[in-house]
């Protein structure tokens, strides 16, 4: 998994991970863990970029939703992009697609990074 930063204009770091390969029971725990990881240690606003996941299970889902769960709680932001046309699908059928912001491409994704609320 490839874990880069990326820094906005007004100099907000944003983690982008990009899993590859399989996102299911054998590898949603382990990508569950980068998730809080980067989100508790890095930054909190996490790009995933799904161009090199090809198939998504169950497990994988749950794990995206814990991450968003995670950046929400710091008031950060989640924001997934370049979904494999075979990972779609799943996201489509459990209707997680209008859960989840999800981009076309990863630079639309890092776009306007919405500020983050101090309370």
């Amino acid at each position: 998994m490839e874990q880069r930063t990326h820094t906005t204009e007004d100099g907000k770091p944003v983690i982008v991970l990009t899993p590859t390969g399989r996102l299911d029971i054998t590898t949603a725990w382990q990508f569950r863990l980068k998730l809080q990881e980067c989100i508790s240690n890095v930054s909190p606003y996490v790009v995933v970029n799904l161009g090199q996941v090809h198939f998504i299970d169950s497990s994988g889902l749950t794990s995206l939703v814990a991450g968003m769960r995670d950046a929400d709680k710091v008031n950060g932001s989640f924001r997934i992009c370049n979904v494999h046309p075979e990972a779609k699908l799943v996201f489509e059928v459990t209707m997680m697609d209008s859960v989840f912001a999800i981009f076309d491409t990863e630079a639309e994704a890092l776009e306007e990074i919405p500020p983050r609320i101090l309370n």
